[in-house]
Formats: structure tokens, sequence, C-alpha cells
């Protein structure tokens, strides 16, 4: 791997896009740092330093790449656009007109995407809405990070530009990571999503520093953490496939034989990589906090709040069943999605391929679904694992500190498992990527 970079930048033209990738990766970060205007910083630093900090915003922390608990311009990230992709590949095999773009080659996936930059620009807005409402209310010792939130009197201007100022950065990392993607090596978003995971790094390594036991465990767990990632990743079902021989006439009246090449189609074990975690958590979230507003409420109301609030928290144990079990519901649900999408029996009996022992048309499917079907079974008890991993890391550092129980595992952990999954996800995409860009160059020895 430090191989095939050190003979990347030994080449001219891939040193170059090297550069821009580290290049664009830095504007990026540097522009994470300019402040919005009319934030209290004493009460962010109270809300993302504290021990109560809100589920909900440390989701959307999460997915900003730390952007958020710094309040700048690039405080939502690029997770609208994330949103809206997903929505778009949902859509698609529901939707008549997106299905038929979708069947039109490069101009079709340019139409989507042109469909999905359209659809960032309100959700950014809503989502800058929800957070400037959740910032706005009191946190520990009454501090307020938003003081000046509303849209009546005095408060509208600040508000708005408030709004603006966060879909603007959102919209601007969004054409950051479509440049990185042209001039650059690897997916654009991916990569700037991966460099707002690592920036917290130092920060964790330095919270956890504090106790050394727990520095090395944590260490420990997160190098066998990315070894089992590497592995499930990079798992894949190899099907046979025979591409039939063809007869071509040739002058002089020649009949040569053409085709018959046996190849494979990879079924990865883990086709939706870590769409579930979010799907899981985003849905285990809600109920905790539409209940946080209730919980004031004299009478059942109230009381009924307090306990759902209690039950979905990170400390009670039925949150991580749920969390377990939704993931692998919706590990099914999404590889499913995207395997109707590449529509792989149709294409392969329309270019003459077909499985061994297998018939084209609908035996085909059957047996390529039941294949899927089995090896998705042991990506989605991995991303369950994953998903649960906080909870075995509390249980284990409340063991050798006590007293902490498992929320210590859930908020001290180096880099969570879900930010695991896309680290581990983008250098991996990324490190083919060179080694692709190598091998067209018909540059050797990068490979032993």
């Amino acid at each position: 791997m430090l191989d095939a970079v050190r003979n990347a930048f030994r080449l001219p033209d891939l040193r170059q896009k090297l550069l821009v990738t580290i290049g664009i990766l830095l504007l990026y970060r540097f522009a994470a740092h300019i402040p919005l205007p009319g934030v209290d910083r004493v009460a962010l630093e109270s809300l993302f330093r504290g021990t109560d900090t809100n589920m909900l915003l440390s989701l959307l922390n999460f997915f900003s790449g730390g952007g958020l608990s710094q309040m700048g311009v690039m405080a939502l990230g690029v997770y609208p656009y994330i949103t809206a992709s997903i929505i778009m590949q949902l859509l698609t095999p529901i939707v008549p007109a997106l299905e038929e773009l979708s069947k039109e080659g490069e101009q079709g996936r340019h139409r989507i995407n042109q469909y999905t930059y359209w659809l960032t620009v309100p959700l950014a807005i809503l989502q800058g809405i929800a957070q400037g409402t959740l910032l706005s209310r009191p946190v520990g010792g009454g501090l307020v990070v938003l003081p000046n939130w509303g849209f009546t009197g005095d408060n509208l201007l600040p508000s708005i530009t408030f709004i603006v100022g966060m879909t603007a950065g959102t919209m601007f990392g969004v054409w950051l990571g479509q440049l990185l993607t042209e001039q650059g090596i690897g997916n654009g978003v991916s990569l700037i999503i991966f460099a707002g995971i690592l920036s917290s790094v130092p920060y964790q390594i330095r919270l956890l520093s504090q106790q050394p036991i727990l520095l090395i465990l944590f260490i420990i767990i997160t190098v066998l953490t990315v070894g089992l990632i590497v592995w499930v990743q990079e798992g894949q079902r190899r099907i046979p496939v025979q591409y039939g021989k063809r007869v071509r006439t040739m002058r002089g009246n020649r009949m040569m034989m053409v085709g018959g090449q046996s190849t494979y189609v990879p079924l990865r074990v883990n086709t939706a990589g870590m769409i579930p975690l979010i799907f899981a958590q985003s849905l285990l979230i809600l109920p905790s906090t539409v209940a946080s507003y209730f919980v004031t409420q004299p009478g059942w109301l109230g009381s009924f709040a307090t306990w759902l609030a209690n039950a979905m928290s990170p400390t009670n144990f039925l949150y991580w069943l749920l969390y377990f079990l939704f993931t692998v519901a919706f590990t099914y649900f999404y590889t499913d999605v995207m395997f109707r999408q590449q529509n792989l029996p149709e294409t392969l009996q329309k270019q003459g391929g077909f499985v061994p022992g297998i018939r084209p048309g609908p035996r085909t499917e059957a047996y390529l679904n039941g294949v899927l079907s089995r090896i998705t079974l042991v990506g989605a008890l991995f991303l369950g694992f994953i998903a649960v991993l906080p909870y075995f890391v509390g249980v284990i550092a409340d063991s050798f500190v006590g007293g902490a129980g498992v929320l210590t595992g859930y908020q001290s952990l180096i880099i969570s498992s879900a930010g695991l999954l896309i680290v581990v996800g983008v250098v991996l995409d990324t490190m083919k990527q060179i080694e692709a860009q190598l091998l067209m160059r018909n540059y050797e020895g990068f490979i032993r």
C-alpha cells in the first residue's frame, strides 16, 4: 500500500492528482473553521464537551465530520447531499421516469445527479432550521447556543443569515467533493467525510490519555475492528459466467467463431456499506428526541415520555438490542434495493451470458437472489455487531476502570464503529484507484 503511494508520487500526473486531493481537503478543513454569526461559543463548548450531550446532535455532529461542534459554515457537512442521494436511490426503482433515466447511460446518470443537487438545497435549509431549533434550547447552566434564534422581530435576520450560511457551506462542500472526484484521486464526497472523521481523533486521544489503560484498550479494539472490517469489506462470492460463442461471417465465405469467454460476477458480502447503520440510528433517535419535548408535561403524557426517553437511551440495553435488529433488517432491505437497480440477470441475458448449469431469465434471477440472501446474512450480522460494538466496549471499559458504565464506551471510542467503516472503506477505495492508475500507465513493481 505504501509502495503504491510512493510510486504514484514518482509520476508527474499522479503526483499532481494527489497534491490536488490533499489541497482540496485542507481547503475544506480551513472552511470548516469559518464561524457562523450569533453563536455563543461558551454554550457550544458546554454542549459538546459535557456528559449529557444530546444524542441527535451527537449523530448530526458525526455526519458533519465534527463541523456542528465548531458551528462553522460547514456545520452541516455534506450530509444533506448524502440524504438526497439515498432518497434518489430509493425513488429510482419506484418512479418510472427516474428508472428510464437510469437506463440511458451516462446522460441519464448526469440528469439524476442534477436532481440530487437540486434536492440537496431544500434538505440543507430544512436541516439548518431543525438544528437551529435544537441549539436554541438551553443547555447546562441555562446557556443557549443560539440566543437570537427565531423568525419574528429582531431575530429574523440573524436566523436567515444562519440558515443561508449553513446551506452555502453545504453546497460549497459538495462542489469541492465533485472537484476532488474529477481532478483528484478517490470519491470526493467520501474523502471529505473521511477527513472530517479523522479531525476528531486528536481530541479523542487527548481525552483518553487521562486514563492510559483505556487508551491502550481502545487502540487494541480499534486495530482489531479495522482488521475485521477489511476482511468483511473485501469478502465476495464470485459467480462464474460463461458467454456463448457467436458466428461471424468473414470475406471469402469463411466462418469465424468469436466470444465464448469465461468470467465471474462478484457479489459482495457487505453491499449496503454503512447505510443501514444510518437508517437504524436515525430511526432509534427519533422517539427519544420527540419524547424529550414532552417530559415536562403533567399526567400520563409526561410519564410516558420520560419512560420512552429512558428506554431509548444508549445507556439502556433495549436501545442496543433494537439497534442490532434494525441494522440487520435494513441491511437486507438496502441490499435488495441496490441489487434490483443493477438488474444483473437481464443484463447477462442481453449480453449473451449465463451461469453454467442455470437457465437464463427467471432461473438465473432466483439463483442470484438465493446466493445474495445467504452472503448478506454474514454482512448483516457483521454490521449488527459493528453497531453494538460501543456497548461491549463500554462493558469492558467499565470492568477495567469501574463506575462509568456503557456510556464510557459510547462516548470515548477513538473513532466510532460507523466512522471506522467509512474510514476503512475510503482508504481501500482510494488505494484501489491509485493502483488502477499505476496499472494503466504500465508501471511495474508497485504490487508484490
